[in-house]
């Protein structure tokens, strides 16, 4: 009687540690994993519980990795478009102008006139066509009658030449050939006009 009664305790006591046991694992495996999560670090802009992976402890500041930039594709202001467009007109002006600007020039500065010489027949059609014909105040210059054009003392500056209109009453009046330049790229390019005087003429 008393080894069954023993034989009875000791299986109870077996059954109940079973029990004890099967109903801890769970427990014990959930402990386990949160001390897994408290020492993982977590992806930026992850939360336990909701999709979050897990990265290695590598690179990266606080040992989270971060995926690299795209460089940005930064353009040269000379590549934009308006810069383009601008650039090529102004070479454009700058082609249609030099000729008479170098002939100009070479009248006034240099020996190939003395002062008071009209000019030749050649030079002085290039210079009424190209320059009096466009000045802002062409008929004033004119008057009575073209006769000729001459280079001679500007009246006010002794040190500098200027271009005359010699009127047929036999009456001369200087004029600018730079008004004459600036009216003309006013009337044939008027959208880059005021930007080409800008950066090209000293006096507006």
């Amino acid at each position: 009687m008393a080894f069954a009664a023993a034989h009875v305790r000791l299986r109870g006591f077996l059954l109940l540690r079973a029990h004890v046991l099967k109903t801890s694992l769970p427990r014990l495996y959930t402990v386990a994993i949160s001390s897994l999560e408290a020492t993982q670090p977590l992806e930026p802009g992850a939360s336990v519980g909701e999709g979050a992976t897990w990265t290695a402890a590598v690179g990266g500041v606080g040992g989270v990795s971060h995926p690299m930039a795209p460089k940005k594709q930064v353009r040269s202001w000379e590549e934009h478009p308006e810069y383009r467009r601008w650039k090529n007109k102004e070479e454009e002006i700058l082609r249609d102008i030099e000729p008479i600007m170098f002939l100009t020039k070479d009248i006034l500065h240099s020996d190939k006139y003395h002062d008071g010489e009209r000019l030749c027949p050649e030079d002085e059609k290039e210079v009424v066509e190209k320059l009096l014909a466009y000045h802002p105040y062409s008929k004033d210059k004119i008057g009575c009658g073209f006769d000729s054009i001459m280079v001679d003392r500007h009246p006010q500056f002794s040190h500098s030449r200027c271009l005359f209109v010699v009127r047929t009453d036999g009456g001369w009046i200087d004029f600018s050939y730079q008004k004459c330049l600036r009216a003309y790229i006013r009337e044939k390019y008027p959208s880059y006009a005021e930007r080409f005087i800008k950066e090209h003429f000293k006096r507006t």
